[in-house]
């Protein structure tokens, strides 16, 4: 269970909660409690209800250097709290939160491509994009962000440009998935491929990204959708 430190003042305060913690490459996560600061200006603090495993985590979790950490980038949650300047969120929204998200004021998201926004893109050091600081400690020591979402914990704090409102009626089990996987593969059939009503589509890989793929393109009214890929187990999904 989660607690929150007592305090006769309305500002947010440190959480103490749950987190899956990496603590060595390939190592079984531990779960611990660990500290979640407030949000800092333009940043905001989430009730993490659902997350999902992506093979990026797994990947990171296998090799990763930069430890102690706590991963997980795709997670649906409820605003706990928000730190000054956030004008987009109030406590209590639900939202999805994202590990690249838009500043919408560098040239990248002026463009409209801001997936490559240049201030809240990929971040790689475990750390807050706006400080260089991490949100989560044990006993006092620091423990690592991943790609700015940390979604293995109870709690978690992102840039308020890297979560999304969305509908309290969606359902946040499903919705967690948005998060990476499915959104890039719909994109790609959206966006990149722009899939055309009745044209045929070939799918390269039938993971979690192809599957979205063929979902995106079907809604976009292809009339043959072919997939590829070598491993013959998902022949039989």
């Amino acid at each position: 269970m989660s607690s929150l430190s007592s305090s006769e003042s309305d500002q947010p305060r440190v959480i103490t909660c749950k987190a899956a913690v990496a603590w060595r490459a390939g190592e079984p996560l531990v779960m611990e409690e660990v500290g979640v600061s407030p949000p800092q200006p333009l940043e905001i603090r989430i009730k993490v209800v659902c997350t999902s495993l992506c093979r990026s985590d797994l990947s990171a979790w296998e090799s990763q250097s930069l430890l102690p950490r706590i991963f997980g980038h795709e997670a649906a949650g409820i605003v706990e709290s928000i730190g000054e300047g956030v004008t987009e969120f109030e406590k209590g929204d639900h939202v999805l939160a994202v590990f690249t998200g838009e500043c919408g004021s560098c040239r990248h998201c002026v463009s409209g491509k801001s997936n490559m926004c240049q201030v809240l893109g990929m971040e790689r050091k475990g750390l807050m994009h706006s400080d260089q600081k991490t949100r989560f400690f044990i006993k006092g020591k620091p423990v690592y962000h991943y790609c700015a979402v940390s979604s293995f914990s109870e709690y978690t704090v992102v840039h308020s440009g890297c979560a999304v409102k969305v509908d309290p009626l969606a359902p946040l089990h499903k919705i967690c998935l948005l998060s990476c996987g499915v959104a890039a593969g719909l994109g790609a059939a959206w966006n990149v491929a722009d899939v055309q009503k009745g044209s045929s589509v070939v799918i390269f890989g039938l993971g979690t990204v192809g599957l979205s793929v063929a979902q995106g393109a079907k809604l976009r009214g292809a009339a043959q959708i072919i997939g590829v890929d070598i491993n013959p187990a998902k022949a039989e999904q």
